[in-house]
């Protein structure tokens, strides 16, 4: 019987490291068979360093495809950003994150996304703002952004200052998927 190496077994945490995602990310990819799992008597998930590095060949950076539509995502919120990655990320989206307007900024400088996801309520200087600089900055209409709160009324003054899109919070995933696909289809 072969040898197995303990260093050829990677535990959730490891294995979400080595592809630079969230454990959440690697769970679902997981479910569903994208990354092949093994499980201990416990019901711990294993990952074959093996089987990683195939899937980052099939893959680009991060383990996320090659040829996704890159997607920005601002919000103040860790958790909704991570819920709405991992989502598009599962779409075969490449996304990038900010935290604030500043950081929203800072991402469009390194580069420039197909789409904008952008949420209302952020403090210091909220996402309206933010809209009005990227206007300013790169023209209105420069990419489609999307903007989401979770005040409903919101919505007619999204489509007044040029948003492409309104979602409310909580929202439905799949209807933000379906914003997403619609502005920043696979080519």
């Amino acid at each position: 019987m072969a040898h197995r190496e303990d260093s050829d077994w990677l535990t959730l945490g490891q294995a979400a490291r080595y592809l630079g995602v969230a454990q959440s990310t690697i769970r679902k990819w997981s479910d569903q068979n994208r990354v092949p799992a093994f499980y201990t008597p416990g019901g711990h998930r294993r990952f074959r360093r093996a089987d990683l590095e195939t899937f980052l060949g099939r893959s680009g950076p991060r383990g996320r495809p090659k040829s996704g539509p890159l997607v920005l995502i601002v919000d103040d919120d860790e958790r909704m950003r991570e819920l709405v990655r991992v989502n598009l990320e599962l779409e075969g989206y490449t996304v990038a994150e900010a935290g604030s307007a500043e950081a929203g900024l800072a991402a469009l400088e390194q580069a420039r996304p197909e789409l904008v996801l952008l949420d209302v309520m952020m403090p210091h200087v909220d996402g309206w703002e933010l809209l009005r600089r990227i206007q300013d900055r790169y023209g209105a209409g420069a990419f489609p952004v999307v903007m989401f709160s979770s005040k409903e009324d919101e919505e007619t003054q999204a489509a007044a200052r040029g948003a492409q899109a309104f979602v409310g919070r909580p929202f439905d995933t799949q209807q933000l998927l379906d914003h997403v696909k619609r502005l920043a289809p696979f080519q």
